[in-house]
């Protein structure tokens, strides 16, 4: 293409991104959302309530009673049996795989997740409302797909060192959410439940020392682990980390086991089941909640910990880092560039919609305003992320990027 079209290729460059890069995942799940609130603020609202909260059948045959606690405590258990994949095969053959590898992303996420956590505690503590403190963990988890997908949306105007060291910590953001999950949104604990849980776990930790390369027996017993979790009071989702790190990175013939089953895992958890649970979680009825319910504490302090507190953090660790040569900044990458990065990491979505549901189960109101609150945040974070990347980076691959013609 001439240079005189540039400017036309140029508008529609992201519009291709859509299909030649890994931003389509990230991009269905702004769709998503969007689908999400359209329905809960539409003539639909009551049909669209009444599919994901309406009883399938009597809570006391089986506590799963409704789509909506199927696909949160079912569905997404296949979500965390991912990411477990993932978090295994990044820490044993990855970018985790070493502790020069670890250092900075491991650093970058933990900032990531307490600054934006203390952000959160200072607005609803300022505001006299102590009582919202059980969502500090809300504000603290990165979206993999959302991020990816704006990220993807710049071609290779942003360094690919950068790119990959968003997604390490993503990963190990997903890591830490999951430890969170598993120690503070636990219920009460039943025992005897999780004695069957633990021996469940010993079994397919046994399969994978002799090596078993059949997925059908951690299948199976996937399926028991997730059935005695659920009724243990630990969140069943675990159960699905839990199962995945039990998975031999290779059989007996040393085919890639583990890699295989995420390879094939992956597009499905991507593309049906995170957008099955964002149609389900993200929908907003905005006439309910009003603009007092908008500007609520509620969701001021999570979009504030989302847009604030995670590029505050993560920078912050970054640039300390690199200035006491604890681990240097990604290769290629300008200060510039990591603090766009750095404001990505504050697209919050999967997640944290997901600890939301944990932190105020039973108070639909609270749970409506964190929707509002992960909904701004990430918004913000996006459109401005995306801004100053494509504003400030000029990199020479720019010219040879898939959009380019």
């Amino acid at each position: 293409m001439s240079d005189s079209n540039r400017p036309l290729r140029n508008v529609f460059a992201p519009v291709r991104a859509l299909f030649v890069s890994d931003a389509s995942a990230g991009i269905l799940l702004i769709f998503v959302a969007i689908a999400a609130m359209l329905a809960a603020n539409s003539p639909l609202a009551h049909e669209y309530h009444q599919l994901f909260h309406g009883s399938l059948f009597d809570s006391s045959l089986f506590k799963l009673n409704t789509l909506h606690l199927w696909i949160n405590d079912g569905l997404m258990a296949i979500f965390f049996f991912v990411v477990g994949l993932e978090v295994k095969r990044e820490w044993i053959e990855g970018q985790l795989s070493s502790a020069d590898q670890r250092r900075l992303p491991v650093l970058a996420a933990i900032a990531g997740m307490a600054i934006p956590a203390l952000v959160y505690l200072f607005f609803v503590n300022a505001e006299g409302t102590a009582d919202l403190t059980r969502g500090w963990a809300i504000p603290a988890a990165t979206d993999i797909a959302f991020a990816m997908g704006v990220l993807g949306l710049l071609g290779s105007r942003v360094p690919a060192s950068l790119r990959l060291f968003l997604l390490t910590v993503a990963i190990v953001d997903d890591i830490g959410a999951v430890m969170v999950i598993a120690l503070f949104y636990t219920a009460n604990i039943k025992l005897a439940w999780l004695v069957a849980a633990i021996v469940v776990t010993g079994l397919m930790l046994m399969l994978n020392r002799m090596r078993v390369a059949a997925y059908w027996p951690f299948i199976l017993l996937a399926l028991v682990l997730w059935f005695c979790v659920l009724n243990s009071g630990v969140h069943a989702t675990i159960a699905g980390v839990v199962a995945a790190l039990t998975i031999p990175m290779r059989g007996k013939d040393d085919d890639t086991m583990l890699e295989h089953l995420e390879h094939n895992l992956a597009p499905w958890s991507a593309y049906l089941i995170v957008p099955v649970f964002g149609f389900a979680n993200a929908g907003v009825e905005l006439a309910d909640l009003g603009m007092e319910g908008v500007l609520a504490p509620l969701p001021l302090a999570i979009a504030a910990g989302l847009f604030i507190g995670k590029q505050v953090g993560i920078f912050a660790a970054i640039f300390a880092a690199d200035k006491v040569g604890f681990a240097n900044r990604p290769e290629g990458a300008s200060w510039t560039e990591i603090w766009g990065v750095s404001i990505l990491c504050g697209i919050g979505f999967t997640m944290s919609l997901f600890i939301s549901s944990l932190a105020f189960e039973g108070n639909n109101l609270l749970i409506e305003e964190a929707k509002i609150g992960i909904l701004m945040g990430s918004l913000i974070s996006a459109v401005i992320g995306y801004s100053l990347l494509r504003m400030t980076t000029d990199h020479p691959d720019d010219e040879k990027s898939p959009y380019a013609a």
